[in-house]
């Protein structure tokens, strides 16, 4: 880990949700809202259908960072900004891609940046975590 430069790629990986994802994540997190298992409710508040919890999309943000730095413990903090929802169509699901790379290294910590996409566009903005080296 001591090797790593700024502008490094550390970790990519891909997430394939499904509805069923949705609904075993509202069954853990407790967050039951109708627009993440409900066409019609998404339609009927104008949504364009069922869309990822936001904290799921942020939770599996981090989780290629994570795995690579071995140890979630050494999590100093973890922000984003919504951009966009991530879609989760009926049958094909969403295919959520990150990429986590090195955005600073100051001290004894590192910035990872991560960019995160669906359908080739940016869902998460100023994906960083920092964690102790």
């Amino acid at each position: 880990m001591t090797n790593v430069n700024v502008g490094d790629t550390v970790a990519q990986r891909e997430f394939q949700l499904s509805r069923d994802s949705l609904v075993r994540y509202a069954g853990t997190s407790g967050d039951f809202n109708p627009i993440h298992y409900r066409d019609d409710v998404a339609k009927s508040v104008g949504l364009p259908g069922v869309l990822a919890h936001g904290m799921l999309t942020m939770g599996i943000a981090a989780q290629p960072a994570i795995e690579w730095l071995g140890d979630p413990g050494r999590v100093l903090d973890y922000q984003v900004r919504f951009t966009r929802p991530v879609l989760v169509d009926p049958e094909r699901g969403a295919l959520v891609t990150v990429v986590a790379k090195i955005g600073a290294i100051e001290d004894e910590r590192l910035r990872i940046d991560l960019t995160v996409t669906f359908n080739d566009e940016t869902v998460l903005g100023k994906a960083q975590l920092w964690a102790r080296i």
